[in-house]
């Protein structure tokens, strides 16, 4: 049956995660693109090309074509989600999916049409729109059907979109950009100007994921990583502690904090005093990082918990949603632009 095709979508700037109805998460791989610098020749895409980052010969460029959350680059996304939906559902002729989207909180009607175009053009039959902050709700079975006040927080690499949801519907939210790149980029600083040591993003990653803390740590534990020396230009390895990338994170995950608390603020009164009671739910791949939870929970004395698979919690909501779409009708936004082209 064509339905079986159908699928749910978690177009993220690191990631891109695609639910099959009827069968669950088929593929997980990361948002890069690998093109040839002068001729603009797709070399490799999802985990070959992101194999590439940081290894390349100069004339081959690892790209991600979405940033925070936004297409940057139209053709290469097209080509990625090509790739990937060729990879689900095969190249048949007669085997065009209905699609289910999430996109960020602030993405614009302009960007959404981008978005559904690129989706059209890469094999979808017809694609519908769900607010990645209900997406995660429904990935993580949170109720915010009832005229009861819950709060998410997903956290993807480019963007984190901080939401009250009630009623069936978001209330309060925000899209700010203090997601997994945001941390990534205060560690390379941070050991820019106390190691002078420049390091690129795979290794920064590697650091956020193996020493990263939002709160002190009990113990130091330390990683050698390898940069270039910024003053001898000659490659460098240097010891880095969890205590320095403490160190490194912190204003960050502060902005983060700072930008939940201003959602709370702007929150109804009894809205946010049933926040307070229940707690707030964090999702996306840099909810990973770990302390988060008890680092908001220390600033704004609101209990706070990560969901158990925070990567895939958007991606099974797109599922949700398409496993009955008329349940769901109302948080889901109809884009027939295909039907029109």
């Amino acid at each position: 049956m064509a339905q079986v095709s159908d699928l749910g979508i978690d177009l993220g700037t690191s990631n891109v995660l695609i639910y099959q109805k009827g069968k669950g998460i088929v593929l997980r791989q990361p948002a890069v693109v690998a093109i040839e610098r002068n001729t603009k020749k797709v070399l490799a895409v999802g985990n070959e090309a992101y194999r590439m980052i940081g290894r390349t010969p100069g004339n081959i460029l690892a790209i991600r074509p979405l940033r925070q959350g936004v297409v940057n680059d139209f053709e290469l996304t097209n080509t990625m989600l090509r790739n990937f939906m060729s990879i689900v559902v095969g190249k048949r002729l007669f085997s065009r999916p209905r699609v289910v989207l999430s996109v960020p909180t602030g993405v614009n009607e302009s960007e959404k049409s981008n978005i559904v175009s690129i989706l059209f053009d890469a094999g979808a039959k017809r694609t519908q729109l769900l607010d990645r902050p209900i997406a995660a709700a429904m990935g993580v079975g949170m109720d915010f059907q009832k005229p009861y006040g819950c709060m998410v927080v997903d956290m993807g690499a480019g963007v984190t979109d901080i939401a009250v949801l009630a009623s069936g519907q978001v209330i309060e939210a925000a899209s700010v950009c203090y997601g997994g790149d945001y941390f990534d980029d205060a560690i390379i600083r941070y050991l820019r100007k106390k190691h002078n040591l420049l390091i690129g993003e795979r290794t920064a990653e590697e650091i956020k994921i193996n020493l990263g803390s939002a709160v002190p740590t009990i113990s130091d534990v330390t990683m050698e990583v390898t940069g270039r020396n910024l003053l001898s230009g000659l490659p460098k390895t240097q010891t880095i502690t969890s205590m320095e990338v403490y160190e490194a994170v912190k204003d960050a995950v502060a902005d983060l904090i700072e930008a939940i608390q201003g959602v709370i603020e702007r929150t109804p009164p009894q809205l946010a005093s049933d926040i307070f009671e229940d707690g707030i739910v964090l999702t996306g791949g840099a909810a990973s990082l770990s302390g988060l939870a008890e680092a908001i929970y220390g600033a704004l004395h609101i209990p706070c918990g990560v969901a158990d698979d925070p990567q895939t919690s958007v991606v099974l909501g797109c599922g949700r949603a398409l496993e009955d779409l008329n349940a769901y009708k109302s948080v889901l936004t109809d884009s027939r632009r295909g039907f029109m082209r």
